[in-house]
Parts: C-alpha cells; structure tokens; sequence
C-alpha cells in the first residue's frame, strides 16, 4: 500500500541518502511514572548563547532517546566544481576528532547499546543515534565534539572519496530512474542548484581535493547554523542543560549570508532521454509548481496544498484514479503509475506523474494517458468521498508516525531546516482537511500546460549478461 503522503513529507525532495533509525538494546526504566500509553507532550525549543537551536520533544514511552544533530546545509549550497562536497563532509565526520580516532564515534556508540548513522540531502545533512535514554550525555559530548573539532589526515580522506565514488556508481549509475531524474533535475532547473546532485558529479569527486572539504566544514558548521532535536523519554531542563555544556561552549560565528537563486519563467515544454540497461521503459512528467513557504494565508500556500490533495486523489491509496485508469484491465496502459507533489523545501518544487508502460505499450502512450487523468479532473472535478477518503487516511498516518521516536524526532529537524514552525504537521493538517473540491479542480486546470513541464524517458537498452552486480563498499553508511 502506497503511503498518502508519497513524496510529499520528510522523504520527499529527492533526499538522496535518508536512513532510517532501528531498534536498539535498552537500559533499565528509569522512571516509574512511565506508562505504555502515555502519549508524547508538545516540543519545546531553546537557543543557546553561541547560536544554536535545541529542540526537545519528551516521549516517555520507552526507556530511549534519539539525538539528532542538523546543519542546515546541503547540496544546494554548494557551487559549481565542488558538487558532491556536503554528502563527501557528512562521510568525514566519521573520521575523527584530536580525541577520536577514525571510526571511534561510531564503536562507542554501538558499545552504549545504541545505533547512530548519517544522512545529506539538498536542503541539510543530519547525523543521529539512536541510545538508552541513559547515554544522552555521554553521546551530545561526542556529537558536539566532531561538529566543532572534526579533523583527518588527507589519507583518510583519499579513503574516503573512493567509497562516495562507488557509492555514486552503485545507487546512481547502476540504478536507471536514479539517472533518469539526474538529467530531468539538471534540465528543469536552470538557475536553481537543484539542478546538481546530491552525490555529485563524478568529474567534481574525481577533483575534490580535502581542502575542499575542510573549507565547506569551516563555513557552515557553525552554531547559528546547525540544531540539535532530542526527542524520547528526556526531560527539556536536564536536555537543556546538557547542551549548554557540550555545545553552548563552542564559539559563536555567524552563518553565511545566502543570496536568491530563483528559477527563472520556464516557456516550454522540454523533453530528455536517457538510455540504460533495464527490463522496462518508464516515463516521468516534471510541472513546476508552487510550494508551500509559510502557513500564512496566501494563494500561493492554498494552491500548493490543493495539489497536494490532487496527488493524493491520484494515487494516494490502493485503487485511486491512476491505478483504476492505468493499471487495471485487459487493455491497460501501465503496469504502474504514480503522482506526487513536492509542497515544501528551501528550493523549488515539482509535481511529478510517473509510469511503466506494460507489455506492448509505450511510454508515450503512458504519457498521454497520464495527462488525461489530470485533464479529466480539471473538466469535472473530484467527487467529496475522495476527498473524504484521502484526508481521512491522513488522519490515521499522523496517529501511526508518533509510534516512532526517530520519526517524530526526524520530523522536528526537517521542519527547523525549512525554517518552519514544530508544529508544522499539525498546522498542515488543518489546512488539507479545509482544501475543497474546487480548488483542487482549479489547481489541475492552471499548472499542468506545457510551459512548466519537463518530460524524462528511459529508454532500456539490453543487459550484458557478464555483468556482475556491484558490491557495497566498505564503509557504506546509507
């Protein structure tokens, strides 16, 4: 069953390299008021002297903690001839401190009991474990230590920029719909640095250099750029505390100054290939749409949550318009189809219909009939019991997500890099349940013309039979 939100939350915005927290060992309850049902209480948050934003979110649950570091920096800020950089600096910070030895974070906290990894996407880069509630100390000493101390020897990094590369060939290169919405991206945006990937361009790793690193380090981690979200059975005061010890030291500088990179009007209708080895073809339609800035009241927030809501209509459950039209009798089109909407990120957004042609069919007919479904919507609209039915399950995915600590923390931190306020979600759910049938049969009349579509196609080309799958690197952390 597809997810209501598919493309559209946390994981949305093409965020390359996002891993997920797991299980881990607990410690003993420390707290004998806790009870299996008592429910999370509403986030706080703090600023310390130096800067930094601290965002705690009691949950007492379980007897554990997730710590979450956020520098709010990724692919999007990096230029030309160094793409690639910020999801390289992640990788690094795992390679010492002048009191870690490379690799040593990583051993201490697996010895806690805990889980820890690392994830960059186009609008920030997050590091996490996931620990005994008992360990929050010990793990923020370590965390502030490699935000403010992080140091390696070039070898390590020498190391380290081969196992990105191959990271790159494995779930890039390898992977033909991962290349396919590389060149849509570097074709749709033309001033916007979405335009370049999260993992880079090879030609820019086989150049980096690691004074390319450390100058991107120096420049964004900083204090008044980063946030720490703790979230799990914690008390803001001792959290607040704690960070003021192992972070409230480190000296205070001020965050780059960002200038506007606006996409410029697009007049037109552009249209990529990109040939691969793969069992089938597949199509993609890019339309550039409005997103979601603030919650302040304004056409421009209305009309990017009303096509939210169109996605959902579209392909927000089992059976929804794209499946029955597409995918379900003898002569079907498609052997699936999807929609998406983008909503909200610090660069653009697009709204993105998907397929694979079935048997005999062709991805320009998938096309077609993708363009009708929306076209059908603009001429007649959508019924309430769709609307009532999608906005219904939307209710219940933000009753399940509150049973994952990582998730509620993860959440915090993507809404503070957005520059959004902690009650985000609940504010976006208010304004979906208002969104009307109209306005969603609005929205589809005025932005899916070609002036504002970019159309992807893979084309597959025969496999080698001597080719072997590619193995993980050593040292893959996604």
């Amino acid at each position: 069953m597809k997810h209501p939100l598919r493309r559209v939350a946390v994981a949305c915005c093409a965020t390359l390299f996002l891993a997920g927290g797991g299980a881990i060992a607990q410690a003993p309850a420390t707290s004998t008021s806790r009870t299996a049902s008592e429910p999370a209480t509403a986030p706080v948050q703090f600023t310390l002297a130096n800067g930094l934003t601290l965002i705690v979110k009691p949950d007492r649950r379980a007897p554990t903690a997730v710590h979450m570091l956020w520098v709010r920096v990724g692919a999007m800020d990096e230029v030309d001839g160094t793409s690639g950089v910020a999801h390289l600096l992640e990788h690094m910070l795992f390679k010492g401190t002048a009191r870690l030895a490379p690799g040593e974070f990583s051993r201490r906290v697996a010895a806690m009991g805990g889980r820890e990894n690392a994830f960059t996407g186009r609008d920030y880069t997050g590091y996490h474990q996931q620990i005994p509630a008992g360990k929050l100390d010990e793990v923020m000493r370590l965390e502030a230590d490699r935000f403010a101390n992080n140091r390696w020897p070039d070898e390590e990094f020498r190391r380290e920029i081969e196992v990105v590369k191959e990271e790159r060939r494995l779930r890039i290169e390898d992977a033909p719909r991962s290349m396919l919405y590389e060149v849509i991206s570097g074709t749709a945006f033309l001033a916007s640095p979405y335009r370049r990937p999260i993992s880079g361009w090879m030609s820019d790793l086989d150049a980096m250099t690691p004074q390319d690193a450390r100058d991107f380090y120096q420049r964004w981690y900083v204090p008044a750029n980063a946030a720490v979200v703790v979230a799990g059975d914690v008390d803001p005061a001792e959290v607040l505390r704690l960070a003021e010890r192992h972070y409230g030291s480190i000296p205070a500088r001020a965050a780059p100054a960002r200038k506007p990179r606006a996409e410029p009007p697009q007049a037109g209708v552009r249209r990529v290939e990109h040939k691969a080895p793969a069992e089938q073809s597949y199509v993609a339609l890019s339309y550039k749409v409005p997103q979601l800035r603030s919650f302040e009241p304004s056409a421009e927030a209305d009309e990017a949550l009303a096509l939210t809501v169109l996605a959902a209509v579209l392909d927000g459950y089992s059976g929804a318009r794209l499946d029955r039209a597409l995918t379900q009798g003898e002569d079907r089109v498609a052997d699936s189809a999807g929609a998406g909407n983008g909503l909200w990120g610090r660069g653009p957004q697009l709204f993105t219909l998907d397929g694979v042609p079935a048997p005999g069919k062709t991805p320009e007919q998938v096309e077609a009939a993708l363009r009708a479904e929306v076209a059908r919507v603009a001429r007649e609209g959508v019924s309430e019991s769709e609307l009532q039915r999608v906005k219904t399950r939307w209710i219940a995915a933000e009753v399940y997500k509150r049973d994952s600590v990582f998730s509620q923390a993860r959440e915090l931190g993507t809404f503070w890099s957005w520059g959004l306020p902690l009650d985000a979600a609940e504010r976006l759910m208010d304004r979906l349940k208002a969104v009307t049938a109209q306005q969603v049969q609005a929205v589809a009349a005025k932005y899916f013309g070609d002036d504002q579509l970019t159309v992807g196609t893979l084309r597959p080309l025969p496999r080698d039979p001597a080719a072997r799958p590619r193995t993980p690197p050593a040292g893959l952390r996604h």
